[in-house]
């Protein structure tokens, strides 16, 4: 027996009231996260950042700037994807997401993911990486090849931001968005 999927606006409801982990303290906004609710491609990153915070939406400073030109370089927008993130609010100095904050944030990404239902789940970094694909190795070693973690068709790809600190990851970036927008042509074309 299936369980019901939880709306996305009562979800986002359960997220602004949650104070299951010491971050609830510290935030201005939760970041639910935004999109297609019935996107094809969910993209999870790894927390929420200060401009994040701020605003209460995933990817608004430049490495979301960044993750738009990504996102086109897929053939893709903003408003065809569903953006999230494991965590929905902001560690402190935007510090490593800890077990425990990843452990509470996690039923709500899942709720999130089914609800959703996504042909592809596109993981940022290595946090969103590791959870998802239930896995100690590292993004760099799974950057850019289709993985498969239940029913969803998973395709990490390094965060955004680690090709504003690392210019070398620039060209890894790009190469897997084209990846990705050329299997979704595919599948688009049987």
């Amino acid at each position: 027996m299936t369980r019901e999927r939880i709306p996305l606006d009562e979800l986002r409801q359960r997220v602004a009231a949650c104070h299951a982990c010491p971050l609830a303290d510290g935030r201005t906004n939760t970041v639910f996260g935004e999109g297609d609710p019935h996107a094809r491609v969910l993209i999870v990153g790894e927390a929420p950042g200060k401009n994040e915070d701020l605003q209460g939406r995933p990817f608004v400073g430049a490495a979301g700037k960044y993750l738009d030109e990504l996102l086109a370089i897929a053939g893709l927008a903003r408003e065809d994807v569903f953006i999230a993130n494991v965590l929905k609010c902001r560690p402190p100095g935007n510090r490593d997401p800890r077990p425990e904050e990843i452990q509470a944030c996690v039923p709500f990404l899942r709720e999130q993911t089914r609800t959703i239902d996504p042909e592809y789940i596109v993981t940022l970094g290595n946090f969103s990486t590791k959870f998802i694909l239930k896995t100690d190795r590292g993004i760099t070693g799974l950057h850019g090849q289709l993985h498969q973690a239940g029913r969803f068709k998973v395709f990490p790809i390094f965060h955004p931001a680690a090709a504003l600190y690392d210019s070398k990851k620039r060209e890894a970036l790009e190469n897997d968005f084209a990846t990705l927008g050329e299997m979704l042509a595919r599948e688009d074309a049987r």
